[in-house]
């Protein structure tokens, strides 16, 4: 059973939990709020003993967690055992032993059993062991909170401590500064939450008290630069940037990502203008998710002459974050990263006048 995670604290609250819980997903802090809140639940049903085992290297004894999830507790009524797979990858025995679990624990009321894991593709979800974990227990996919969805969920963890921003436009800005500054560093933002909770009374907080109060902690993601390109932002773009640079990452990466994007909206500026339908010609060039909607909203906007001299500006590019110079061209590889981001990012800006059919 699929479980969304802003139901689980209802289904905590109102139902019985259940035998397996697994949690997989790449966001540590709403990992760590969702196994809290099972765990909370099972001590409240009398699984007081908790065994935790993590899975790490092939010679990993899977018979020890067999043996306890089929082992009556010595010291309480009921038990939690908790299996951690950092690695999502649990090997050939590790499969097995997932499979006998799953299938198992609905006939064992007196072990609760948990499961983490990391962020899974389609592959794994589709595995023998992942798919007995969903059809005998329930599966919460932990997704990260995307820039987008960010500053309402800073203003709903404010409202639990009992704080809110100003209303209308000036509240708006008060949330988008916030995100601003912990964007992609989710944890430390819930430490910032915590701490205008300390410093401030509950009530309305004025955008001078955040500004004063909230660290800069955002952490950048090269692939998420994809995002905010496509996405027409040329102010985050900037800023994430900036943070990638600060951070070390490496030039070449960040060029390969604005390259490949250019690449693919030229191929399938192509396969359009040549006849093909534009959801044929995404899945043929291996488009899809998020990605996919950005390419169906800009693509309109993008002719194929225009796509060649932003080929033609990724290959100067490449050149310069390797060393070479180019005349008309800025010699350091960042200020030449900015200028490719830019050109895109204006092109795929909502406001600008759609191409012509």
């Amino acid at each position: 059973m699929d479980l969304p995670l802003n139901r689980l604290a209802a289904h905590l609250e109102k139902d019985t939990p259940r035998p397996l819980y697994t949690l997989h997903g790449d966001e540590p802090l709403l990992i760590q709020e969702a196994a809290d809140a099972i765990r909370s639940a099972a001590r409240a049903r009398g699984h007081t003993e908790r065994s935790v085992y993590n899975v790490e290297g092939a010679r990993f004894d899977w018979s020890a967690v067999l043996a306890a999830g089929g082992a009556m507790s010595l010291f309480a009524d009921r038990q939690l055992v908790e299996l951690r797979i950092p690695s999502g990858k649990p090997g050939k025995d590790g499969s097995e032993a997932l499979q006998k679990i799953a299938e198992s624990a609905p006939a064992n009321e007196d072990t609760l059993t948990l499961v983490l894991l990391p962020r899974l593709d389609m592959t794994t979800r589709k595995s023998a062991w992942f798919t007995a974990l969903s059809q005998n227990g329930a599966v919460v996919q932990v997704d990260s909170v995307e820039r987008g969805a960010l500053p309402e969920w800073i203003a709903l963890r404010l409202s639990r401590q009992g704080q809110r921003v100003m209303a209308g436009e000036e509240g708006q800005r008060t949330l988008q500064f916030f995100a601003d500054r912990v964007e992609g560093n989710l944890l430390a933002a819930h430490q910032e939450i915590q701490k205008l909770g300390l410093l401030h009374p509950q009530g309305e907080l004025s955008f001078d008290q955040v500004e004063a109060a909230v660290n800069n902690v955002a952490r950048y993601d090269v692939f998420k630069l994809s995002h905010a390109v496509l996405g027409g932002q040329p102010q985050r773009v900037a800023r994430m940037l900036e943070g990638l640079r600060a951070e070390g990452e490496a030039e070449v990466l960040v060029h390969y990502t604005l390259a490949e994007d250019i690449r693919a909206l030229k191929r399938v500026r192509d396969a359009v203008d040549g006849g093909r339908p534009l959801p044929m010609a995404l899945r043929e060039n291996r488009v899809w998710g998020p990605r996919e909607r950005a390419f169906e909203r800009v693509l309109p906007m993008l002719d194929g002459r225009v796509l060649t001299r932003l080929l033609g500006d990724a290959h100067v590019v490449d050149g310069i974050v390797k060393g070479l110079r180019r005349p008309d061209w800025p010699a350091d590889g960042w200020q030449a990263l900015h200028r490719l981001a830019f050109r895109l990012c204006m092109l795929c800006k909502a406001d600008r006048r759609p191409r012509r059919a």
